[in-house]
């Protein structure tokens, strides 16, 4: 049975000192890789911060480690931001480096790891669901036997409408993009006008206005300019970060229309919404029958950097 493997790879901590393997012996230890923008792990974290809490006096030690998918999310001040605004109270490693990751030879967010007072993995998980189980994992690791902890995720942590989500996760950036319907063709990292497509299929998206499309992501050079994107979900999720030293302001239409009842955490019924840092932001929350939409988001200043979009 593998043991829990060294910390000393961390490039940073928060909400503790630094911690090495040989201190957690004795308690029970749940590993948690994260990285701030995957909304599959904001979905996990609800049931992972209820844990925590429900059995720290038990014994449970829950460890986060947040390796980052983007190369923005390495910025310590935006994990430090994350923590509030998930009210992550629990110790959290920064792993830039991919150290405290390689050494678990993981690769997924989220990725679980429960780990006994002997120091040995008894059981890991990866990406959302299971959560029953998980904890009864818990319980069983400390020798204890309860009624799950209640959880209901709210906001972007709520849990996906997987019986009508016909989309898939969609990087924008050319290292992994998908169905680009440009009428003018495309350059990399070259900034030039695009136009918008007209009749947009299923999961397909286009860019209006003066871009440049990066190996992780799209960077407006002058405004307006605007993102669409034919989706079937009850959810959008757009993942931003800003060029700007100001907040960018940006509107949302919904099948050309204010989104009004349909409007997401992040922006009004009217639409406006604003990029103030790099993170997440949920556009659209489907208030009716999901159907096929499309769904524009037009930025009003320059600078706004746009990765991937997910649904749920």
């Amino acid at each position: 049975m593998p043991h829990m493997p060294s910390l000393a790879a961390a490039t940073g901590w928060l909400n503790t000192s630094p911690l090495e393997t040989a201190e957690l012996r004795g308690r029970v230890v749940l590993v948690d890789f994260w990285t701030l923008t995957c909304i599959n792990w904001l979905r996990t974290e609800p049931y992972v911060r209820a844990w925590s809490r429900a059995y720290r006096d038990d014994g449970l030690v829950v460890l986060g480690v947040h390796t980052p998918e983007f190369t923005f999310e390495r910025d310590p001040e935006l994990i430090r931001r994350s923590l509030v605004d998930r009210e992550i109270d629990y110790p959290v490693a920064i792993d830039s480096g991919y150290g405290v990751w390689s050494a678990f030879n993981n690769h997924y967010w989220p990725a679980l790891y429960f780990v006994d007072r002997d120091g040995a993995i008894r059981d890991q998980h990866f990406g959302e669901g299971r959560y029953e189980r998980s904890e009864r994992t818990i319980q069983q690791l400390l020798g204890i036997d309860r009624d799950p902890v209640p959880v209901t995720g709210s906001g972007v942590e709520a849990e996906a409408d997987w019986s009508h989500l016909r989309s898939p996760e969609t990087y924008l950036g050319y290292a992994r993009s998908e169905r680009f319907a440009s009428p003018d063709g495309f350059d990399f990292d070259e900034p030039r006008a695009y136009g918008m497509a007209k009749g947009l299929g299923l999961n397909e998206w286009t860019l209006d206005g003066r871009w440049t499309i990066g190996e992780e992501g799209v960077v407006l050079d002058s405004a307006p300019g605007t993102i669409a994107y034919r989706f079937h979900a009850r959810d959008v999720h757009l993942v931003l970060n800003s060029d700007s030293p100001s907040p960018i302001p940006f509107r949302v239409r919904l099948d050309g229309a204010a989104p009004g009842a349909s409007h997401g955490v992040d922006v009004d019924a009217e639409g406006a919404g604003s990029l103030d840092y790099g993170r997440m932001y949920q556009l659209i929350r489907t208030d009716g029958r999901v159907r096929e939409q499309t769904v524009e988001i037009e930025f009003l200043q320059p600078g706004a950097r746009a990765y991937v979009f997910t649904f749920g």
